[in-house]
């Protein structure tokens, strides 16, 4: 990398990220350069005083994803009725260049009350729609948590096992149903919906497929109905600290704990 810095003035940033991913053959499961993950790796070495990056062309890509969403118009007329009524009902799996995108990040920026920020690493985005093409809900799929004790013991995870398979776990970082829809059983609906194909669509985003589901229910918001219905399994809480927590002082929402193997055999998968 000192040697291109040298000899390639003209390379911005995103030239050397790429061309380290060409030297290096550092490709995802499904062939595509891991871009991202060396760019995260480059400016590292320059915080370490390794090598020193050229001046920034430009805001970062994440830069625009995180500014606040402009947003999109969408019905609000109420969704009264039951499953029946709305069947059937239409899981759309939304790149960032699919038309749906936009309205998506505006649905949860507006109406969850967490937000949206840009994800980080794998993800899947789903916008269900009725018979009609109205919207229902948003569900979107993320890179699981680090760390969860009580996940990490059902599983049968030591830290080794943890930092090889941990690719194959998901977390359902978001799920709103919009606050307009009232429909009974929608959600363990959905959610049951979205878990016959979830891994089958990681498979052609990222080349690999996902074993285990996991999701985090804030105690205090919430009671987590709608995923023991759909057969997730509560498996334990968590400790209230967050993973920027250095200090033992700040303290979080205690989450419960839910997962949900995909697989019968998926202990074997995620621990061979």
């Amino acid at each position: 990398m000192r040697h291109w810095l040298a000899t390639e003035p003209g390379w911005n940033r995103t030239r050397l990220s790429r061309e380290l991913c060409q030297y290096w053959n550092w490709r995802n499961e499904a062939g595509r350069l891991k871009d991202m993950a060396c760019r995260t790796l480059l400016l590292k070495l320059e915080r370490l005083g390794q090598i020193c990056l050229p001046v920034r062309e430009g805001l970062s890509v994440n830069a625009f994803r995180n500014v606040k969403r402009v947003e999109v118009p969408c019905d609000q007329t109420p969704i009264l009725g039951t499953l029946r009524d709305l069947q059937p009902i239409r899981l759309e799996v939304l790149g960032e260049r699919h038309p749906d995108s936009a309205l998506f990040g505006s649905l949860i920026q507006q109406h969850h009350y967490l937000g949206l920020r840009n994800g980080v690493g794998e993800n899947l985005k789903y916008l269900a729609r009725d018979r009609y093409g109205r919207p229902l809900a948003c569900l979107l799929f993320g890179s699981a948590a680090w760390k969860a004790k009580a996940r990490d013991h059902f599983i049968g995870w030591d830290a080794a096992l943890r930092h090889q398979r941990l690719t194959r776990l998901t977390n359902n970082t978001r799920f709103l149903i919009l606050p307009w829809v009232h429909v009974p059983h929608l959600a363990s609906h959905l959610l049951g919906q979205v878990v016959r194909r979830l891994s089958a669509d990681w498979l052609v985003k990222y080349g690999h497929p996902i074993e285990l589901l996991e999701t985090f229910v804030d105690q205090e918001r919430f009671r987590g109905t709608c995923y023991r219905a759909a057969g997730w399994r509560h498996v334990g809480a968590t400790t209230g600290r967050s993973r920027n927590d250095v200090n033992n002082t700040l303290r979080v929402p205690v989450k419960d704990i839910y997962v949900l193997p995909l697989t019968d055999d998926f202990r074997r998968r995620l621990c061979a």
